[in-house]
């Protein structure tokens, strides 16, 4: 190891802010300090405060004390980053418990990655000709209800997506152009083949598979739940439940594919991957993230949510006529919800108009999106006390219908 990494590393591992990697709540890490200027003003651009969740085009999380000042030190010296890489991977892998971990710059980038591992593999004649596949394994078998807006990044490596629905449709499908089996864990309800099963399939046919959990953060067992169920890639967003840099994914899986993937992504030139650049900030800023979210308390993480739905559900059910109730969805962003509803008909104000007039109030607070029912409070990206922002005002435009 060089003097300059050497002392680069040993300045990182002794940040104030990294010690309290060793345990903290959320709630406690995101209070910010006072940014030294307001960019998003000079901007003209208006902040909002995130009352939906952990959506992309919302900026998805706020980054932890502990993470920042690990992005903050590591902005600081140069570094080779497939060493960085490298280092971090091993160490995110022994906090998981898995073989092989690769910090992507986010989840779509790690499915491409994972992508081009199963079908290029280490073959430096594969790699440089992605997405021309001829001649290789350029087939991914995925069930119908499977198919989502982000297997895009997985079509960009010049693969064809095989649609099934039944495992003897998917068993019957495969053969010697397969080159990796998709699972998207969201879809798992919809599907006919469920998770166990479709590890089982992969085995049998020697196929590997790949599973994207991106937003399935909490619970924290998930990190190493879908490698000990057997995929042999898992693909995270590093942005989302686990609060580090947005432009951050995390792939994990056998060590043999993570380092085929290693090689057809940056820094690596001439690979299918090379756009999807990840720098050292990102790197060291997930490697801090996994290792705070692994050691806080989040059952104390999860009351805090609870207790701040009631705050916002006492304030919003305050008004004659509304409801609330605590939730948690199934699968992705599990974590305690507020659902408030009214009755939309005499009231004459419909849910979009109350999210419109969140939106466009003072402060400007955006709410979760694609309510089935009334409209919806994600709670999880709150910074303590907003709670009651939220609450207050949600109370005063349901009383102005």
């Amino acid at each position: 190891m060089s003097a300059n990494r050497r002392g680069f590393l040993q300045a990182l591992g002794s940040l104030p802010g990294m010690s309290a990697v060793l345990g903290g709540l959320w709630p406690a890490a995101l209070a910010a300090k006072p940014a030294k200027r307001d960019v998003y003003k000079e901007l003209g651009v208006r902040p909002l405060i995130n009352a939906a969740g952990t959506y992309t085009a919302l900026s998805a999380s706020l980054l932890p004390p502990e993470v920042r000042d690990a992005v903050e030190a590591a902005s600081h010296q140069y570094v080779a980053i497939s060493e960085l890489q490298q280092a971090a991977g091993r160490r995110i892998a022994s906090l998981i418990g898995c073989e092989g971990a690769l910090i992507t710059c986010g989840a779509a980038s790690a499915l491409t990655v994972a992508t081009a591992a199963c079908v290029a593999g280490k073959d430096p004649e594969k790699i440089r000709r992605l997405p021309d596949t001829t001649g290789m394994k350029n087939e991914v078998l995925l069930q119908k209800t499977h198919r989502v807006g982000y297997d895009h990044a997985i079509r960009a490596v010049g693969v064809r997506l095989v649609e099934v629905e039944t495992r003897e449709e998917l068993e019957r499908a495969a053969g010697d152009r397969t080159a990796m089996l998709f699972f998207l864990n969201y879809s798992d309800p919809a599907g006919k083949i469920k998770r166990e099963e479709f590890v089982q399939i992969g085995k049998k046919l020697g196929v590997p598979t790949l599973i994207d959990a991106a937003a399935d953060l909490p619970p924290v067992e998930n990190l190493s739940r879908f490698t000990k169920m057997g995929f042999d890639l898992v693909a995270f967003s590093g942005g989302k439940g686990l609060r580090g840099p947005q432009c951050s994914g995390l792939l994990l899986g056998r060590r043999d594919l993570i380092e085929a993937g290693t090689l057809n992504t940056s820094p690596n030139g001439d690979t299918i991957s090379r756009t999807n650049k990840v720098g050292k900030e990102e790197i060291v800023g997930l490697w801090a993230a996994v290792e705070l979210y692994m050691k806080q308390d989040h059952q104390a993480i999860w009351r805090d949510w609870e207790k701040r739905c009631k705050t916002i559900g006492d304030l919003a059910g305050a008004v004659k006529g509304v409801k609330t109730e605590t939730f948690v969805p199934e699968i992705a962003n599990a974590c305690p919800h507020l659902r408030v509803t009214w009755d939309y008909a005499a009231s004459g104000l419909k849910p979009a108009d109350v999210m419109k007039q969140m939106r466009e109030g003072e402060p400007r607070i955006e709410l979760r999106p694609g309510a089935q029912e009334g409209v919806e409070v994600g709670v999880w990206m709150l910074d303590p006390g907003q709670d009651q922002i939220v609450g207050r005002r949600l109370r005063e435009v349901l009383r102005r219908a």
